[in-house]
This record gives C-alpha cells, sequence and structure tokens, in this order.
C-alpha cells in the first residue's frame, strides 16, 4: 500500500495576516532613516541598488492591494507550498511591474501609500477570496505566506546591504521557514533525510530507506536564517558547511543539488 499523502501545513490567517503588517511596518520605519550613501549601495541583487530594493518591498505591498482589487478568480490554481518552485519565471516580469508601478515617488510616500491600500484591502478580504495571478491564482490565505518569504527575505537582503538592523517578525520568520521547508519536500519527496530547522521545521525528504525510531542516518541541520538564504539562493551549501551555518551527517545529507528551492 503507497504511504498516505501528507495533509499539508496549516496556517493561522489572522497572525500571518498580522505578522506580515508588522513586517512591513519594520521595513518602512528603517527606510525612512536610510542615507543618500546607503541607498545606493549595491543590494547584492543583480543591478539592483538598495534604494531599488527599498522600493521593491514597498511595490509587495502595494501589488497585492491591486489584485484585492481585481475581479476574484473563481479557482484556485496554486497553493502556498507550490509557489517557491513557481516564481523563477516571473522574476522579470515583476522587476518591469515594479520599476512602471513605483517610478517616481519618494520612497517614504511609496511606503505609506502601499501600508494604506494593503490594511484596506485586507479588511475587507477574507482568507478565502482568489486572487487572480500571473503565476496562478492563489487563495488570499495562501498568497499572504508567501509574503512573509518576500518579507523576511528582503528584509535580510536589505540589513547585509544597507548595515541596518531591521527586527523580523517571530511569525513571519515562523511562516518562511515553515513553507521553504515544506517546498523541500514536495520537490524531493522521500523520508530518508530528516531536515531539522528549529525551532519552526522539521521534514523529511528524499527517496531512500526510511528510518522508523531513533536518531535518523541522515540528519541536516541548520538555523532560520540561513535554511532562508539556502533556500533563496542567498547562501551557498558548501559555504553554509564550510562556515559551521550547516551541520550535515549521513550519506545522503546533501542538498546541494535540490538548492535554491528559489532565487
Amino acid at each position: 500500500m503507497p504511504p498516505a499523502k501528507k495533509k499539508p501545513r496549516a496556517f493561522d490567517h489572522a497572525r500571518i495576516r498580522a505578522a506580515v503588517t508588522a513586517q512591513f511596518g519594520h521595513v518602512a520605519d528603517a527606510v525612512r532613516e536610510l542615507t543618500p550613501e546607503q541607498l545606493a549601495r549595491p543590494s547584492g541583487l543583480g543591478e539592483w541598488t538598495v534604494g531599488e530594493l527599498a522600493a521593491h518591498i514597498a511595490w509587495i505591498a502595494d501589488s497585492l492591494a491591486a489584485g484585492l482589487a481585481r475581479p476574484p478568480a473563481a479557482v484556485v490554481e496554486l497553493t502556498a507550498v507550490e509557489w517557491p518552485s513557481a516564481t523563477a519565471s516571473l522574476a522579470g516580469k515583476i522587476s518591469e511591474a515594479a520599476r512602471e508601478t513605483l517610478a517616481g515617488a519618494p520612497l517614504p510616500e511609496l511606503y505609506e501609500r502601499a501600508a494604506t491600500r494593503m490594511a484596506e484591502a485586507l479588511e475587507a478580504n477574507t482568507g478565502a477570496r482568489v486572487l487572480d495571478l500571473w503565476i496562478g491564482d492563489m487563495a488570499l490565505a495562501d498568497f499572504m505566506v508567501t509574503r512573509t518569504v518576500e518579507l523576511v527575505v528582503h528584509t535580510d537582503d536589505l540589513n547585509r546591504a544597507a548595515g541596518t538592523d531591521i527586527p523580523i517578525e517571530r511569525q513571519a520568520l515562523a511562516a518562511c521557514t515553515r513553507l521553504l521547508a515544506d517546498a523541500l519536500a514536495l520537490k524531493a519527496p522521500g523520508g530518508s533525510v530528516e531536515v531539522r530547522i528549529p525551532p519552526f521545521a522539521v521534514v523529511q525528504c528524499i527517496e531512500g530507506p526510511r528510518h522508523t525510531r531513533g536518531t535518523p542516518p541522515n540528519v541536516v541541520e541548520t538555523d532560520p536564517l540561513t535554511w532562508i538564504r539556502l533556500a533563496t539562493g542567498r547562501t551557498h551549501w558548501a559555504a553554509a558547511l564550510d562556515e559551521a551555518q550547516v551541520r550535515a551527517s549521513g550519506e545522503r545529507a546533501d542538498l546541494s543539488a535540490l538548492l535554491p528551492l528559489m532565487s
């Protein structure tokens, strides 16, 4: 008999919505204090400057509101755990849309407008609302979980590029970590390797012998931010191992061929 299909992880929509709103607020507060020198620095993301990265983060909230302003779609086509693997083809289109939407306005104005629009749109819609999206139609509740990924990843990008110390909401960090861990398990199903990201996630992946009790023979363990950087291509597997940011034991405990999950 084939193994039972694992039930998708459930996320509390109200908590996720609060975490997204709070995280966007943390970034907005920090961006208002960035100096011209900081804004001109390279972001580490292609040719973007820190200022362009900051504008893109404002677009994340603005585009959510714009999506909720469109007529709803009828049927969900994409779930949250499928979203990471579907993003690569849209990078250029998203970048171009962000430039067109945000061109010309000062960053504080962009953030104020985006925060207001997002708050009003979320207040008017339930998690069951289906958004008509380029990437595939998604329930608002699932799409909000993906917003934790965008905001946590880019908050970390800003902190490293601009030398800021923007706080990361624990609920946002937890959701981001769990979603990317689940995406790994979806990409490489199996039970031969256990990936531990304390305190937020444990998943099993990769085909092969499944352990039944005791310490599994193949274990990968790391912290949430390192995992997020690995999953999004900010850190490479070999470098994380060399710097002892990842501990891997067992002959199958090599995730290099599976990472990044998105970039």
